[in-house]
């Protein structure tokens, strides 16, 4: 047996590695003009959800709308959805280049809660592109091919309706910054969780990526997460809607942003925890399970007492329902 025979066998023993092979991407793949020429007639968003970004989004937006929309008109819009922010990050966007829409003006009678996951779903709503690509506004060293990366397998292969970015995440621990371990939470939580009820999604190098493009009828198929627990989440219901197949992941090489602290882990961690369940029920996994607590303590050293200090916050991030539905029901 040659080592390609053996090699075949294993992938087809293997569909994780096998659609990894497939359908894992390079942003180097895919130069602009080409990407232009390959939209035949379709229209494309960006969407930077943003709150207290403003030493950040600017350079993004700026660099975004100089390549892919002047220098080559590959984003047809451009679009920041500030999610109540109370610095400039809306004045820094707008003088970027972007429109910058207030999370809360976006469909106003269904209320507004807070999260990331409110922002990508009202997003929907704000803007009109056949193709919807969302980066995270608190990236470092942005490079427009993040944008440019993402959109590719959506424009040039016709089965592919969802790509996410793949990268090394450096951790900066405040004293030092080291080459990887930045995704704390997408290794000890969110990827355990997809092995065992999801073991087809193994191949995502980052499934809690923030970085992710889709195609409108896709993302608008499916119900959001609130808060953290999005990203998670439409992978898992895209690949049960769609499957594995119909799924790409794009190498966008280094990631860089700023690192959260253990406490505000925690509350990412349960977000993932909860989507997840929700998708147990959802998809017919689990059947008769209690309902998930809404509550978390943690526990801080007091300096002045010298004792443990405890604080119970409530995480209920929610969830909102597809928006093809809230469109049919306006």
């Amino acid at each position: 047996m040659t080592k390609d025979s053996r090699t075949t066998l294993a992938d087809r023993l293997d569909p994780v590695r096998a659609w990894s092979a497939r359908r894992t991407y390079r942003a180097t793949d895919f130069r602009p003009v080409d990407l232009v020429a390959a939209k035949a007639g379709r229209r494309v968003s960006v969407v930077l959800p943003a709150r207290n970004e403003q030493s950040t989004v600017g350079a993004i937006v700026a660099a975004l709308h100089t390549e892919l929309v002047d220098r080559v008109a590959l984003i047809d819009e451009l679009v920041v959805v500030d999610s109540h922010s109370t610095d400039d990050t809306a004045r820094v966007a707008r003088s970027a280049g972007a429109r910058v829409v207030a999370q809360g003006d976006i469909l106003p009678a269904l209320g507004d809660v807070p999260g990331k996951g409110e922002a990508l779903w009202k997003s929907l709503a704000a803007t009109d592109g056949d193709i919807v690509a969302f980066l995270d506004s608190d990236l470092r060293d942005f490079d427009p091919s993040f944008a440019t990366g993402l959109l590719g397998p959506l424009l040039t292969e016709p089965d592919v309706v969802f790509s996410k970015g793949a990268y090394e995440r450096p951790l900066d621990d405040g004293r030092t910054v080291l080459p990887a371990g930045g995704g704390r939470v997408t290794e000890l939580v969110a990827r355990p969780l997809l092995a065992a009820h999801w073991p087809a999604l193994g191949g995502f190098v980052q499934p809690l990526a923030g970085e992710y493009a889709g195609t409108r009828e896709a993302l608008e198929s499916i119900p959001f997460a609130g808060a953290y627990g999005v990203d998670i989440g439409i992978l898992i219901d895209l690949v049960e809607s769609y499957g594995l197949d119909a799924l790409a992941q794009v190498d966008l090489g280094r990631r860089t942003h700023r690192n959260s602290p253990d406490s505000a882990l925690s509350v990412m961690a349960m977000h993932q925890h909860l989507a997840v369940l929700s998708r147990l029920r959802r998809h017919g996994r689990v059947v008769g399970a209690d309902t998930p607590g809404q509550t978390l303590t943690l526990h801080r050293r007091d300096p002045i007492s010298g004792g443990f200090r405890s604080e119970t916050i409530e995480v209920a991030p929610g969830e909102r329902p597809p928006m093809r539905d809230v469109r049919a029901g306006l």
